[in-house]
């Protein structure tokens, strides 16, 4: 009885953490945090992609449930993709709850996507020695793009000069970047003339700067220095004005679950890249060795989990094409006899295609080249393996078919005159002749015919 209520209570003990993890790390945080006065901290670091925007949502919808009075946005990040850093600025506009973005810690930045998020929120607050700005916008793989991607931080510089876009398209994006940070800044009383700069020049500030122009509100050496710069501060929600009451807050961290975590891997250029070419690889080997099963299996599996990763990431579609086409006339080389042209073709094509997938401008969202140069590596040993193979093949002497046969010796196996049997190579086959043979007399095969021999003796 004993050992079955241990059971029972281990079964129900793992049950419980397993709802646990489901329900994610924001649910049993809150709950725990029920009935006090807290601040949610949420933490941005690194390129902003899809996973961090969900985390994000998340999180401002957790902190929203659970009666936080204050989300701290703790920034760290060179920038973006631009649908993800558009998915965080409408929940923060959104937000019933007051949002402080935090660029923080110290020697951390803002830059890009991040400058739009701190423009955005309710307050605006940098740590010592951090910089915000270069916002102006990258196109994802040359394409057009209807609003700002990602670009890298550029070195702080106080002042900078617009540059006006060379292209029409150009001038389409920028401007359009221009004026979406433009209505950021009027909507929360920010310096809209550096905005501008930040978009057209790529202009950074350092913390001081960025105070002294009023792109922030305020420098915090701390979170608990912020709360306490901030307290009785009025903020605009939605249609009604609310004072910050923060003094005494009991911060709590909300860590991205294990959907974000996974979301965040398979999301990674590098990753799905790599689950391409495995999916690839593996529905073209199943196809070339039917019932094998593995790799169709697998391949399938990667494949599915690559093309959820490409579809929220912004990708170049001309360069998955010429991924997909240079990994086929590589597979291709194993069954067709074009002595390495279409292995070297598809080997150009693959190298070409992954290069140019993503943007390598955009923070994050490159592929790195070492990656690339080992798989096309490979790929070449490939293609010069079936070639030497196939050359060595050519110079081969011929051991099989009606060549090898004349001048062979067999044995008769029955007395004839004209036609009868003989044995070769331990089959029995039909044999004519122009002088009688007996049997287990040796002769000389001198013309095959069909499936008859011409035999003479020796």
């Amino acid at each position: 009885m004993r050992g079955i209520t241990s059971a029972s209570l281990a079964v129900t003990a793992l049950a419980l953490g397993v709802l646990g993890l489901i329900a994610g790390p924001a649910a049993s945080q809150g709950a725990a945090s029920a009935g006090s006065a807290v601040a949610t901290l949420l933490q941005i670091e690194g390129a902003i992609g899809p996973a961090t925007s969900r985390y994000v949502v998340r999180g401002l919808e957790a902190a929203q449930a659970h009666g936080s009075r204050l989300v701290i946005l703790q920034i760290d990040t060179p920038g973006g993709l631009d649908t993800s850093m558009r998915d965080i600025i409408r929940a923060i506009l959104a937000s019933p709850v007051p949002v402080v973005s935090y660029v923080a810690p110290s020697g951390a930045r803002a830059a890009s996507a991040g400058t739009y998020i701190l423009y955005a929120s309710h307050i605006a607050a940098m740590a010592p020695a951090t910089n915000v700005g270069a916002a102006t916008p990258v196109s994802i793989g040359g394409e057009e793009a209807p609003a700002p991607a990602a670009a890298p931080a550029a070195a702080p510089a106080k002042d900078a000069h617009p540059t006006e876009p060379a292209t029409p398209m150009e001038r389409k994006v920028i401007n359009d970047a221009a004026a979406y940070l433009h209505g950021l800044a009027e909507l929360r009383g920010r310096n809209v003339q550096w905005a501008d700069e930040a978009v057209r020049g790529a202009a950074s500030l350092t913390a001081s700067e960025a105070l002294k122009e009023h792109v922030i509100d305020l420098i915090a050496r701390d979170v608990p220095d912020l709360l306490a710069q901030i307290d009785g501060r009025e903020v605009w929600l939605g249609n009604r004005t609310a004072k910050l009451a923060t003094a005494g807050l009991t911060v709590e961290r909300i860590d991205p679950d294990w959907r974000t975590k996974l979301l965040s891997v398979i999301t990674h250029p590098t990753i799905a890249y790599g689950l391409l070419l495995i999916g690839l690889y593996g529905l073209l080997l199943e196809g070339y060795n039917p019932g094998v099963m593995f790799p169709g299996v697998i391949g399938v599996i990667a494949l599915m989990l690559a093309l959820f990763a490409l579809q929220i990431l912004s990708v170049n579609y001309a360069g998955l094409a010429l991924v997909v086409l240079g990994v086929g006339m590589i597979i291709a080389e194993f069954h067709v006899p074009a002595f390495g042209s279409l292995g070297l073709g598809g080997l150009v094509a693959f190298v070409v295609g992954s290069i140019i997938l993503f943007d390598t401008e955009t923070p994050g969202m490159a592929i790195g080249l070492p990656l690339i140069a080992g798989v096309a590596t490979v790929g070449g040993l490939v293609v010069l393996a079936i070639a030497f193979l196939g050359a060595r093949s050519q110079r081969r002497p011929v051991v099989t078919g009606e060549r090898v046969m004349v001048g062979q010796t067999a044995e008769v196996v029955e007395n004839f005159n004209e036609k009868g049997q003989v044995r070769y190579a331990g089959e029995l086959w039909n044999a004519h002749t122009a002088t009688p043979l007996r049997v287990g007399q040796q002769v000389r095969i001198v013309k095959v015919e069909g499936l008859g021999l011409w035999v003479e003796p020796i």
